[in-house]
Order: C-alpha cells, then structure tokens, then sequence
C-alpha cells in the first residue's frame, strides 16, 4: 500500500485513527477502502460482492461507536472485509483465506475487534443480546450492535432473537443491511418477501389510483380541499406505517428506523449519533447494493460473491488449466435428467442453487424446484411434509450447513421413515473458507441417526449411479455425501446402475495390508498402494461405498486376507467410517491390527488450499503411503 495510491487509509491502521479525521472526508476513505478491497481480492481471490456492499456502513460504524469496548456483532461474516481493514489487518489483509494467514470470516482469537466468529447466517441478533445481557449482569456500560444482512433474516433464529430481545427490553441495536438479496442464485436471485411486500403495496395501482383521486377532488375545494388534502395526507402515512416492515418490528418490541440509503455515509453517522444513546432494542434499516462501487459486481452479484483470482478490469477469473468438471455439476446434470422423468422428484436448496449444481433444474424444471432462503431447518421439513404425499424431496444442503437441521433430520424425517434424499456438497475438506465450511463431522452426525443409510462415491460415475439409486430408494432418509472441487475425469457410463444398499467393491487384494476407502479417499490410497507394490509389498484397496449400512462381507474379507486393516475416510475419526468398521469388528470378536485414519477429532482444521490441508492431516498419497508402511512394517507378515 502506498501514500499516492490510497492517501487517506494509508493513514488508518485502528478506529482511533479513523476518529481523528474530519466527517467530511468519509466519503473519500470510502471510495478508497472499496478501491484496495478489489485491489487484493482481484490478486488472492475471497469474497467481494458482499464487502463492498458495506463499506459506508462499517466506517460510520467505527466512526461514532468506540469499538473495540462497544461490541459489533456480524452476521454472514463474509460482509466484513472493510471491518478488517479497520481493525487493524490492513497490512496483512492480503493474507485472506490463505494458509497462515487471516480467515475470511469473524474469528475471536484473531481480533480483539471480533466479537463473534460468523462463519455463517442468523446468528447475530442472538449473540448480541446475549452480550447486552452479560453487559447489564456485569453493571458495565458498553453499546452493543448487530448488524445483519445478505439474507440473514430468512433465518428462523433472527426471529426467535428479535422476539426475546422484545420481551428483555435490553438496550441493543440491530441494523439491517438489506441488499435485496436472500439466494446464491445466478439465474433468479430472490428479494426478501417483506422488501417485495413494501414495494409492491406502495406501488400497487389501486393505491395510487386512491391518491390520484383524493389529490385532484380536493384541488377543487378551495379551503376544505385543504383540510382534506392533509387529512388525506395523514392517511397516507398511516397506510405506509401499516404496510412497510416497520410495523412488524415494531410488534416484535423494536423502535424501528428507517429506511434509509445505506451508502450515504453522512447520513449513517447521523442516524448513529442519534440512536447510539436511546434505551430499549432499535432496529436500523438500510438498504445497500451488493457489490457497490465496482461495475462487474454490481452486474453479476452471485457470480462475484465468492471469487477466484480475477482481472481487476473485466471482472473474469483468471483461466485455469484444469478443464475437468466438478461433483456439484456433474450431480446438477443427473438430478436434472432424473427428474425430466420422474415429475414427483423436487430440489429443495437454502440459498445455493448455483452451489449446489441445482441451478440447471430451477431453469430447466422451474416447477420442481424450491429455494428457501437460508433457513436449513425448514429445508429439511418442508421436505419431509413433500414425502408424506408420495413426493421424492432431494434436499441438496453443504455438509457443514446441514448441521444446523440436525433435529429436524432425526425428528421430522428419520423418526418417521420419510423418504428423503439429502446431498451433501462440499463434504470433508473445503480449503479456504476454513472451519466454519469444513464440512468434517457429516459422517458421524448421520451414521447415528436411526433408518438413514449413508453413502458416498469414489468418483463421478458411482455419483450418478448413487444419485439414481437414492430417488429409487423407498425405506426411508437416504444421504450421498461429495467433495468440493474437480471429479476424478473417469468416462461417464451411458447407463445409470442401481447400487445394492450396503454392498462396496474390491479393486485390488493383498496379503500384507487392506486399505478400506471412502468416498475420494479411493482413489488416494489406491496410488499410495502402487506405490507399495513397487516396494513388494501386498496392498489390497476396498472401495466401500457405504458407511451405513457398512459392508460386513467387505471387513471380513479383508480380516481373511490381512490382520492388517487401514481404514481412510476424509472425517473425523469419531464415530465415522473408521468407527463404523471397529465396532463391527468388536462385535464378531474379530482381533486384529486397525489403524483408523482421518482428521483429528480434538481440534478443528484452520483455513488453506485443500492440498495443503490434507498433507498436513496425511490425507494425501505421500501421507497414506507413509502410514500404511509403518503398519506393515510394524506387523510384517511374511507372504
């Protein structure tokens, strides 16, 4: 960063600088932190449509709140690039999502200014009355403000906190940043219901019709037409305090303000200034754009959401050499071809058509598909009332995401055998985005759920064929579970194969060891075996398919064949595939050499490329190969 190029935040390492320069120059730090945000972002790549979307808000924020004792809680983390680089991370702000460096989302233990680690949405409005509630126990003075947006308030749990937060009476400010936008979508990107609610009545023809009228009679009747034009005038205002979002927030026991233009900074500060020191919970509207400040954002809010290295010009990513497709397209392409047959199969989605491949069905099948806004719980149930009437739901949800409906998945679907399909993108290691998104827990939080079978493919033609045989299955709640990233480039088969519940396959036996693999760990640990061949050593490799119900038959064909036996899942080694394998083994009485490998269960994995990730847990060829050996070595058999 130099002096010429950004004069102002050059200057700005904290709030306290912030605070030293006139009002009248926010407007220029604005434009400058907007300016260095598609600076960096253009270079490493991160998100970007959301940031600048919230530029004016973040600095008025810091300007009139004394953070870091008054507390700023984010939702939907990924809107507080420009908090970032207030607080004290510019200079390593080019570090974003990479190993080693800053996270891309809140995070307590990197900023005192963090308040709350938001990996995703929601949560905000509970976190902060929380704080407000600790802040009054304590006798200590201190503002505390939630600033939700980007589709957070779709969100059960919004409205559960506003409701509380109404009864308690505390003093707490939420601030809706109120982009429009509730979906990842690329092709129909939905407005917030209560937005399109306000616009549409203001504008419905039978109420200007009223207006016209009123204005015209009364022009006519000197005076009186006076007075009636301000009775009429009055009226019109209690129509708008009828209709507008105001009202529901003010029911909910908020004093509501607003809206008002979010990116009029001046006008931020003001309003700030004014609320910081009223009593009671105050809810801010603002209305932001996504992306504002920078033409290629602006034009194509979903596609520059979340973005790979980019040309800062143009706004396109820079090309890769990798052609290969990925597992959420190639799932995109099949459920979209299963369901032109089968007019009784529905995609259900929380707010990530694109994400999740299902944005080809919403074109293509508009009719078969629903997207709920981020709300992951009513996905889940609204899927399980479309089973009770003879419908195939498949539920398509990030693994990570789908933890939020856990309850629902045991209760509402698995509690009555409904047949649901549940997709699990971005399953296991995720790369950048870090903790929050590893999507590491998915196959010990289903394998515990009674009637769900779990299921997950090597590679992408065994996804369509499982994808086939889930909308196929009639006993129940069924899961397929991916990664994130590029297929393995295997030729896809013309026919689509019904898989045997529970039934895996051998690729390859051996004497000395058997590797049991799940899901992308096959192809991993069948190079980590050719390594060991060419050692003379005798690797076998099972593709397992299945976590539950598990392969019995498998295990003890490799019992038989090896008392050595590695489990590789892309899990956490608690009640996994690794665990699923041990207990069989345990209750056939069965001794032998298991060695479960997969993540750590104490600890959970930091942000980086997924490649560097996985070295480091072992997850790789070099890391398998190295673990295998030890165990052989340790153990050898003599063939």
């Amino acid at each position: 960063m130099t002096n010429l190029q950004y004069p102002l935040l050059s200057s700005i390492n904290s709030p306290v600088d912030l605070k030293k320069l006139p009002v009248t120059s926010l407007k220029n730090i604005a434009e400058e932190v907007r300016e260095f945000i598609v600076d960096t972002i253009s270079q490493v790549g991160g998100h970007l449509g959301a940031g600048l979307g919230t530029v004016e808000l973040t600095i008025a924020l810091h300007y009139v709140f004394n953070t870091p004792k008054d507390k700023l809680v984010f939702d939907t983390g990924h809107q507080a690039y420009p908090h970032k680089i207030l607080t004290e991370r510019k200079n390593i702000f080019h570090t974003i999502r990479q190993f080693g460096g800053i996270s891309g989302f809140l995070k307590r233990d990197e900023s005192k200014y963090d308040t709350f680690g938001a990996g995703h949405a929601s949560t905000a409005i509970s976190a902060a009355l929380g704080i407000a509630t600790a802040r009054d126990l304590s006798n200590k003075n201190f503002k505390v403000v939630a600033i939700v947006g980007d589709g957070s308030l779709t969100g059960g749990m919004s409205y559960e906190a506003m409701n509380n937060a109404g009864l308690l009476k505390k003093n707490l400010i939420v601030i809706l940043n109120d982009n429009k936008m509730v979906s990842l979508s690329s092709h129909k990107p939905k407005l917030w219901a209560l937005h399109n609610y306000f616009s549409e009545a203001l504008t419905h023809p039978t109420y200007n019709k009223f207006k016209s009228n009123v204005w015209e009679l009364t022009g006519k009747l000197d005076s009186f037409g006076d007075r009636l034009r301000n009775a009429a005038h009055k009226m019109e205002r209690g129509i708008k305090a009828i209709i507008t979002p105001g009202m529901m927030f003010e029911a909910l026991g908020f004093r509501y303000f607003g809206p008002f233009n979010g990116h009029n900074i001046l006008k931020m500060v003001e309003i700030f200034e004014h609320v910081k020191d009223l009593n009671g919970p105050i809810l801010i509207h603002i209305n932001t754009e996504k992306g504002k400040g920078y033409l290629p954002a602006e034009k194509e809010v979903t596609r520059l959401h979340g973005v790979t290295p980019f040309d800062k010009i143009t706004g396109i990513a820079h090309k890769s050499s990798n052609v290969k497709s990925s597992y959420t397209k190639i799932f995109g392409n099949i459920i979209c071809e299963i369901a032109k047959q089968n007019k009784k199969i529905v995609a259900i989605t929380a707010a990530m058509p694109d994400g999740t491949g299902l944005d080809k069905i919403q074109k293509e099948l508009p009719e078969q598909f629903f997207d709920v806004g981020i709300a992951e719980q009513h996905a889940v149930t609204f899927a399980a009332g479309l089973a009770t009437e003879g419908f195939i739901p498949v539920c398509c949800i990030y693994s990570t995401f789908l933890q939020r409906a856990f309850d629902q998945i045991i209760h509402d679907v698995a509690l009555q055998k409904l047949n649901v399909v549940f997709v699990l993108d971005r399953s296991g290691i995720v790369g950048a985005d870090g903790p929050t998104h590893h999507g590491t827990l998915d196959l010990s939080y289903l394998r515990c759920i009674p009637n769900m079978i779990v299921m997950s493919p090597k590679d992408e033609n065994e996804l369509r064929n499982m994808v086939f045989t889930a909308v196929e299955y009639k006993n129940g709640p069924i899961a397929i579970r991916y990664p994130r990233g590029n297929v393995i480039g295997v030729p896809l088969n013309n026919n689509l194969e019904k898989l045997e519940i529970g039934k895996g396959e051998i690729l390859k036996t051996g004497n000395h060891l058997t590797i049991l693999a799940i899901g992308n760990m096959l192809y991993t640990s069948l190079k980590a075996a050719e390594i060991l061949e060419n050692e003379n050593y005798s690797v076998g490799v099972f593709n397992m398919r299945f976590v539950k119900p598990i392969d019995e038959e498998l295990i003890l064909e490799a019992y038989k064949n090896s008392k050595n036996i590695l489990t590789i899942e892309d899990n956490v080694i608690s009640g996994g595939f690794g665990s699923a394998v041990a207990e069989f083994l345990s209750s056939q009485n069965l001794n032998c050499n298991l060695k479960i490998h997969g993540i750590p269960s104490d600890k959970f994995v930091e942000h980086g490329t997924i490649e560097e990730l996985h070295k480091i847990l072992q997850l790789d060829t070099e890391g398998i190969y190295d673990i295998a050996k030890k165990i052989i070595q340790e153990n050898l058999i003599t063939v």
